[in-house]
C-alpha cells in the first residue's frame, strides 16, 4: 500500500523540473519518500496537491551530453542531464551508474545548496528493497541529473578529497572539535553561492577544513559520518535560529551520504566522509553565528511522535530534518536530538 503511494507520488513529480522560480530546489521527491518511510502515506497526495502548484515543468534538453566534463555544473543543460541519466539507468544496473558517477559528482557536493546529494540519498534508500522499480530508477536519474547540472565545489576541498592533508593523528577523529573550530564569513548576506564565494577570503577556512583529517578505513569513514550527523543535529539546536531552513542542510547532506554508503564500493567511503564534512562545515561557516545560544526547551516525545509532529507541520524542511534526526537518534541514542525537529517547526 505505502510502496504504491510512493510510486504514484513519483509519477506525479516526474512531470516537474528539479527547480522552480529559477533556482529553488524541488523538495517533493525527498519529502514524500520520508513521509512514506515513516508510516504517513495517507498524507502524501494531499501534501502534493498543495506543493505541485509551485513547481515548473520538466526542462527540455538542448542537445545530448557528449563531453560530460564541459557540461558539468551548467544549469542550462539540466534537461540534457536528466535525459542522459534516464538513458544510463535503462542501459546499466543502477549501482554501476551510481558507482561511476558518485566520485565524479562528489567534489561538487554543494550543488543546489546540497540538494543534489540529498535527493540522491533519498532515491537510493527507496531503491534498496526494489532494484527494478521503474519509477524509483527514474527518480534516481533525476536526482543524479540535478546534481550534475548544479555541480558546485566548496572552496578549499581539493586536497581534502584527495587525502593529501597531514595524515598524522588520523586515529583521533574529533568531529565535535572540528565543528567547534570552524570560522565564519564576516558578511552573512545573500544566497549560498555568494556566501561560498567568500570562504577563500577567510584565512582560517582551509586550516579548519583540514582539521578533520583523512581516515584510514571504510569503518572509520562510516563512524565519522555517523558522528558528523549526530553533532550537526545538536548544533542545529544552538545555531538554527540564525538560518532555520539553510542550517537543516548541515544535517541532511551528511545523512544522505551516510545512507548511500552501502550501495558504494568501500573505497569510496573515505572521500564520501571528506565531502560530507566539507558540506556541513561550509553550511556552518556561511550561515551559523559565531556564538550559539543555549539549546531550546522543547517538550520531549517518542521518535514516532517526533516524525508525526513534523508530518502534521508539513514544511518540507521540517519533514526532512525529522527524517535525518531519527536516523541519528537510532545510531546514538542521544535524546537531545529529538528536540531538533520540533524546534525547526517553531522557527520555520
Amino acid at each position: 500500500m505505502s510502496d504504491g503511494v510512493l510510486d504514484e507520488a513519483y509519477e506525479r513529480l516526474h512531470r516537474t523540473g528539479p527547480e522552480y522560480q529559477g533556482w529553488l530546489s524541488n523538495h517533493g521527491p525527498m519529502a514524500v519518500e520520508a513521509l512514506v518511510r515513516h508510516g504517513h502515506p495517507h498524507r502524501v497526495h494531499r501534501w502534493l496537491d498543495d506543493y505541485l502548484g509551485r513547481l515548473d515543468e520538466l526542462p527540455r534538453g538542448l542537445h545530448p551530453i557528449d563531453d560530460w566534463r564541459a557540461a558539468l555544473g551548467d544549469p542550462k543543460r539540466a534537461g540534457d542531464w536528466l535525459a542522459y541519466f534516464d538513458r544510463q539507468l535503462r542501459e546499466h544496473p543502477w549501482r554501476a551508474v551510481l558507482g561511476t558517477w558518485w566520485p565524479r559528482l562528489l567534489p561538487g557536493i554543494a550543488a543546489g545548496a546540497t540538494h543534489g546529494v540529498i535527493r540522491v540519498g533519498h532515491a537510493v534508500r527507496a531503491l534498496e528493497p526494489d532494484d527494478d522499480n521503474r519509477q524509483r530508477l527514474t527518480e534516481l536519474g533525476q536526482a543524479l541529473g540535478y546534481w550534475a547540472a548544479r555541480w558546485q565545489p566548496i572552496p578549499g576541498t581539493d586536497q581534502l578529497l584527495a587525502g593529501e592533508t597531514d595524515r598524522s593523528d588520523t586515529d583521533h577523529l574529533d568531529v565535535a572539535a572540528a565543528l567547534a573550530g570552524l570560522p565564519r564569513i564576516d558578511d552573512q548576506t545573500g544566497g549560498i553561492r555568494d556566501r561560498l564565494d567568500r570562504l577563500p577570503g577567510v584565512p582560517r577556512w582551509e586550516p579548519a577544513l583540514a582539521t578533520l583529517r583523512p581516515v584510514r578505513s571504510p569503518a572509520d569513514a562510516e563512524r565519522g559520518l555517523t558522528t558528523l550527523v549526530h553533532r550537526a543535529g545538536l548544533d542545529y539546536l544552538r545555531f538554527g535560529h540564525a538560518a532555520p531552513v539553510m542550517l537543516v542542510h548541515a544535517v541532511t547532506a551528511p545523512t544522505a551520504v551516510l545512507r548511500t554508503l552501502p550501495a558504494l564500493d568501500r573505497g569510496l567511503w573515505a572521500p564520501s566522509l571528506a565531502a560530507a564534512w566539507a558540506a556541513t562545515a561550509a553550511m556552518t561557516s556561511v550561515y551559523a553565528p559565531a556564538d550559539g545560544i543555549p539549546p531550546p526547551t522543547v517538550s520531549p516525545a517518542m521518535p514516532a511522535e517526533v516524525f508525526a509532529r513534523a508530518a502534521r507541520h508539513g514544511d518540507e524542511h521540517v519533514v526532512k530534518l525529522a527524517d535525518a534526526i531519527l536516523d541519528a537518534y537510532a545510531a546514538s541514542g542521544d535524546e537531545r536530538l529529538l528536540t531538533a525537529p520540533g524546534y525547526a517547526g517553531q522557527l520555520i
